[in-house]
């Protein structure tokens, strides 16, 4: 007998292509989990809403997304992806969670008084507020179990226990109450030493060339205090270092003695690292090429996510509606 796989629902806002903080901060991750758990892939077009209402670009930044997706390793099979906008329950169920809890509650959301800080936001739209309503209508649609997380959305994850929790005291018992797998996400500094963002500038994405690779490796900055060859460095403040540790384990304690002893040059270990960067993007490159090249196979692909999707929300959606006797 077939063992139930467990469920998990994972999303990102539709940004276009993807860079290499994705790849190693969330995809790899998704990859390696569809064999073991029964995934859903949620192209998060209403969240994207959320703080910035402008809708010109979501189409495109949604496919240029779901390419670098399955051009990574999704494998649609095993993982639908579908569009959040596409699939009409995520909202009616997002209303009926919405009458169980209070906007004091959403207020005092931790992930939220972040988000507001960062963005210098001078007010808060009712639907950023409720952001952890909808992303719970998200996750208990599909009846998810477990949710890979890092530790910024564990507050996020407690909303949603509580509003299956309170659902089911108050009807009856229709959806699990999540657990978090804290999940250690590795983090790329982008090639400046900040965050990898696409708005700044300081990206590699995984669609870039291998030219386009070299060319932005030469400009990330390295230790300040070493400037030519033969000055000690710093490898472990190093953004090409941190590089290195991702694409080039086996050179790693070479390149570390090289760096401290002077021995190794800042160019020639920028575009050493360039090198397996490129070589470990070939892959993801070539499938890219390929979905590029078959616009019609990758909008099947999506509407197959849909219909995937679609069946397992109504199905959710009746259980909730005789649940409430709405039926």
């Amino acid at each position: 007998m077939t063992k139930r796989k467990r469920v998990i629902l994972s999303g990102m806002r539709p940004t276009g292509k993807l860079h290499l903080g994705h790849l190693v901060g969330a995809l790899e991750n998704w990859v390696a989990l569809q064999h073991e758990f029964q995934n859903y892939h949620l192209i998060a077009d209403y969240h994207a809403l959320t703080t910035n209402p402008d809708t010109t670009h979501i189409p495109e930044h949604s496919r240029e997304m779901l390419i670098d997706w399955l051009s990574a390793g999704i494998d649609p099979s095993l993982s639908p992806v579908f569009r959040q906008s596409r699939i009409k329950q995520h909202t009616e169920l997002h209303l009926l969670f919405s009458m169980l809890i209070s906007s004091s509650r959403l207020e005092r959301n931790p992930t939220l008084k972040e988000q507001v800080r960062d963005l210098e936001m001078e007010s808060v739209t009712y639907g950023h507020l409720g952001y952890p309503v909808l992303q719970a209508a998200d996750i208990l649609l599909y009846k998810g179990e477990v949710v890979p997380v890092g530790e910024d959305q564990l507050p996020h994850i407690e909303i949603t226990r509580e509003i299956a929790r309170r659902f089911n005291q108050q009807y009856r018992r229709v959806f699990p109450e999540p657990e978090a797998r804290l999940t250690k996400f590795a983090r790329l500094p982008g090639l400046d030493g900040r965050r990898m963002s696409k708005s700044v500038g300081n990206t590699i994405l995984l669609s870039d060339s291998p030219k386009l690779i070299q060319e932005k490796m030469k400009k990330a900055v390295t230790d300040p205090k070493k400037v030519r060859r033969g000055d000690p460095g710093r490898p472990d403040i190093c953004l090409v270092f941190a590089y290195h540790n991702k694409f080039n384990q086996p050179e790693v304690p070479a390149i570390r003695q090289g760096c401290e002893s002077g021995a190794l040059g800042c160019v020639d270990c920028k575009m050493n690292c360039a090198q397996h960067v490129v070589e470990a993007l070939a892959p993801i490159r070539e499938k890219r090429a390929y979905y590029e090249s078959h616009p019609d196979e990758v909008a099947a692909i999506l509407n197959e996510g849909e219909r995937k999707a679609g069946e397992v929300a109504k199905a959710t959606m009746a259980e909730v509606h005789e649940a409430m006797g709405m039926g």
